[in-house]
């Protein structure tokens, strides 16, 4: 339950987000990626329907979603799943570390 104090973020991390664009730190949802007038922007297409593409994509393509591989098929030891596995974990660094700095900045 909130309480109706600001959010309170370390200095650090309010200088990382204002290299991406996003300056307003007072709120839990930042207005700069959780707006209306925010929503139609193409920070916005990329991130939900590239994304939401390539979510939609990479579960066919593997055969499964990610929980289902780690959880499911890492338990009975199937090769494909370690595969499908160490590919969504190494997708997901790069996304967050690479790729997603890149789009933050658009």
């Amino acid at each position: 339950m909130s309480n109706g104090d600001a959010v309170s973020i370390t200095p650090a991390l309010a200088a990382e987000l204002r290299t991406y664009n996003v300056t307003d730190t007072r709120h839990l949802l930042p207005q700069e990626i959780f707006s209306w007038q925010h929503l139609l922007t193409l920070r916005s297409f990329i991130l939900l329907v590239v994304g939401g593409f390539l979510v939609g994509f990479g579960t066919r393509y593997a055969g499964g979603c990610t929980s289902g591989h780690a959880i499911m098929g890492l338990s009975n030891l199937q090769w494909p799943s370690l595969v499908a596995t160490i590919c969504f974990m190494t997708g997901g660094f790069v996304m967050a570390n690479v790729l997603l700095p890149v789009i933050m900045k658009l």
